[in-house]
């Protein structure tokens, strides 16, 4: 019967973490709203409860009454299929996310041997969905998106896993528990310098590429392909796929803290769970602002980026780190 036991645990925690990711998603869309209309010069939502906190549970309501159309000679199997890959891509990528310490108990729902490169391969699951959902719609523009997205993922990917490699050397483990361990003494941003920080850098930008934000949202494009791969959705098929972008947001911004930030460490006074979400929410901060400050890359000049400049910048920090660790150590 231990069996049933570990579905048991299982199906619990992935309750707890899907909840987790429902209200942080909450918290980041109503945050972005508030913060866009704020560096615009608007007021933002405020009519739905006090300053507008209600008005994603109405949007949330709004979307499960809404109607699932299917287009006509869409894979309607592909098609309903696509939304969940995406959604389940970003609930996996917090399996290996450690969230804290609660006395000596670290919050993380597993702490496996190879905790990033897990991380990186449940992240990648998400063009798998973009690309079958656009596809799958029998609409040349939502085509055209999943293609845009499967060439820039792919591409981003590629600096992502420097970045990771990075990491691993500097901190002897792929475990997130022991990489933020390894962190005690100096946060890796500040190790090896300036490799180190240039390593953050390109992982902040690859991750912003990954989640399809701003200036990386060609597959999307709204005054190009009308929402590209998400054109043909509606309802909760469409509220899936936002949950799976601002999961993987939070997601990315998270694994940055761990990898890069000490995660959850910081001066005694504040618990190591409050340090953790005040980085990674200021992260997140960073990434709205980016969002809507720049405009949209051209695919050329999205393509280029990575291949022309985050990849070599990526190799010279993977040699400037070993150069360090052989001779400063």
């Amino acid at each position: 019967m231990n069996w049933l036991i570990e579905i048991g645990k299982a199906a619990a925690l992935c309750v707890v973490v899907f909840t987790f990711i429902a209200i942080s998603v909450m918290v980041m869309v109503y945050a972005e709203r508030k913060l866009s209309a704020w560096m615009q010069a608007r007021i933002g939502p405020r009519h739905v409860g006090p300053q507008g906190l209600l008005q994603l549970i109405a949007d949330t309501v709004k979307l499960l009454q809404k109607e699932n159309i299917v287009p006509r000679q869409a894979d309607y199997l592909v098609f309903s299929t696509a939304p969940l890959i995406v959604a389940v891509a970003a609930l996996l990528d917090y399996v290996v996310i450690p969230l804290g310490k609660v006395g000596d108990t670290v919050l993380i729902v597993r702490d496996i041997n190879i905790g990033v490169l897990y991380f990186a391969a449940m992240a990648s699951l998400t063009v798998i969905g973009i690309l079958t959902g656009g596809w799958a719609s029998n609409n040349k523009y939502s085509l055209l998106g999943g293609l845009r997205s499967a060439a820039q993922m792919v591409s981003y990917e590629i600096p992502l896993g420097l970045s990771i490699i990075c990491v691993a050397m500097l901190a002897s483990t792929l475990s997130t528990v022991g990489i933020v361990e390894a962190q005690r003494g100096r946060w890796f941003i500040f190790q090896a310098f300036p490799f180190g920080f240039f390593a953050f850098v390109v992982f902040i930008i690859a991750s912003t590429a990954e989640t399809n934000r701003v200036p990386f949202d060609l597959p999307e494009a709204e005054s190009e392909l009308i929402a590209g791969y998400q054109s043909e959705y509606t309802g909760m098929r469409f509220s899936l796929f936002q949950l799976g972008e601002y999961g993987e947001l939070f997601g990315m911004s998270a694994m940055a803290v761990v990898m890069f930030l000490g995660g959850w460490s910081g001066p005694r006074p504040v618990p190591p769970l409050l340090w953790f979400f005040i980085k990674t929410y200021a992260l997140v901060f960073v990434m709205i602002w980016v969002r809507w400050t720049y405009p949209r890359f051209r695919i050329d000049q999205l393509l280029n980026l990575s291949w022309k400049f985050l990849l070599p910048v990526g190799l010279v920090n993977i040699l400037g780190i070993g150069a360090w660790l052989i001779l400063l150590r």
